[in-house]
C-alpha cells in the first residue's frame, strides 16, 4: 500500500512543480508583454514627444548601443562597476567580520560607522574628484563608499548572531580559530551577508550611473546626460532601458550564486515547511 501511494504522490508533484513552473514563466513575460503593447497603443493613439513608443526606442537602442558606443561607453561603465561591487563586497565581508567577532572594536567603531552610513555617497563626489581627479579611480571610489555599506553592517550582524551553543560546542572539541570562521561563523552570517550582497547590487548600479554623471566624458550615465541635454528621447529611453537591462542581469546571476551559496540554508527552510 505505501508503495502504491508513493507511485502515485511523485507524479502528482512533479506535474504541479511544472505547473507553478510555467505559471512564474507566463506572469515574469507575459505582464511586460502586456506593459508593452499598452505603451504602444496609448503612444499610437496620443503621441507625446517625451514619451515616444516602444519601437522608436528598440530602434533607437539597436542604432545608439549595438555599434561603437558599446565599446567606449557600456564596456568602462560595466568594467567600473564589476570592480566597485568586487571590492565592497570583499571589504565588506573582510571587516564586518573582524567588527563582528572583536567586541571592543565593534564598540569603538559604531558611532563611526553609523557617522558615515548616514552621509549620501554623491555628496562624496566633488571630494573625490579633487582628491583622485576625474578618473576611474574617482568613479570606483564613489561606488564603493556607497555600497559597501549593506554587506559590512549585514555581516557584522551575521557574525554577531552566530548561535552561542555552537560557538561553545566548536571551543570544547578544541576546533580552531581559523575552522570556526569557515565552518561555524561565515556559513551562520551568510544568509545576511547575501542579502546585504543584493542590496549592494541595486546601490553600486545607481552609484554607477551617478559618478559618469559629473565631469564625465564615457560612460552610461554620461551618455544618458548627454541625450537628455540634447533632446535626444528616445536614445535617452534606450539608455534607461540598457540600465534596467543590466540590473535584471545582476538579479539572475546573484539568484545563481545565491542558490549555490545558501543551498544548504534554503534546504533547510523546506524541510521546515514540510
Amino acid at each position: 500500500m505505501t508503495l502504491y501511494t508513493s507511485t502515485i504522490r511523485l507524479p502528482r508533484q512533479r506535474s504541479h512543480a511544472w505547473k507553478r513552473l510555467g505559471e512564474s514563466t507566463l506572469f515574469a513575460i507575459g505582464f511586460p508583454f502586456l506593459l508593452l503593447v499598452i505603451w504602444a497603443a496609448w503612444s499610437t493613439a496620443a503621441p507625446a514627444t517625451f514619451f515616444p513608443s516602444p519601437v522608436i526606442i528598440a530602434q533607437a537602442f539597436v542604432d545608439t548601443w549595438i555599434g561603437p558606443a558599446f565599446v567606449t561607453d557600456v564596456l568602462p561603465s560595466l568594467g567600473r562597476l564589476a570592480l566597485g561591487i568586487i571590492l565592497s563586497i570583499v571589504i565588506g565581508i573582510t571587516a564586518g567580520t573582524l567588527i563582528g567577532l572583536v567586541r571592543w572594536l565593534r564598540e569603538l567603531l559604531e558611532p563611526l560607522l553609523e557617522f558615515f552610513r548616514a552621509i549620501p555617497p554623491p555628496v562624496l563626489i566633488p571630494v573625490a574628484m579633487l582628491l583622485l581627479g576625474i578618473t576611474d579611480t574617482m568613479k570606483v571610489v564613489v561606488i564603493v563608499a556607497g555600497a559597501v555599506w549593506p554587506v559590512l553592517l549585514n555581516t557584522i550582524e551575521g557574525v554577531r548572531s552566530t548561535d552561542s551553543v555552537m560557538t561553545e560546542t566548536a571551543r570544547s572539541f578544541a576546533i580552531t580559530r581559523a575552522e570556526r570562521l569557515r565552518y561555524l561563523v561565515l556559513p551562520a552570517a551568510s544568509p545576511r551577508i547575501m542579502a546585504g550582497v543584493r542590496q549592494t547590487l541595486s546601490v553600486a548600479l545607481i552609484l554607477m550611473v551617478i559618478s559618469e554623471m559629473f565631469a564625465s566624458s564615457s560612460g552610461l550615465g554620461y551618455r544618458i546626460t548627454y541625450f537628455q541635454r540634447n533632446y535626444l528621447i528616445a536614445e535617452m529611453w534606450s539608455g534607461i532601458v540598457l540600465l534596467g537591462l543590466i540590473g535584471v542581469l545582476l538579479a539572475a546571476v546573484f539568484s545563481i550564486v545565491e542558490k549555490r551559496v545558501l543551498r544548504w540554508y534554503h534546504g533547510i527552510k523546506e524541510v521546515e515547511r514540510a
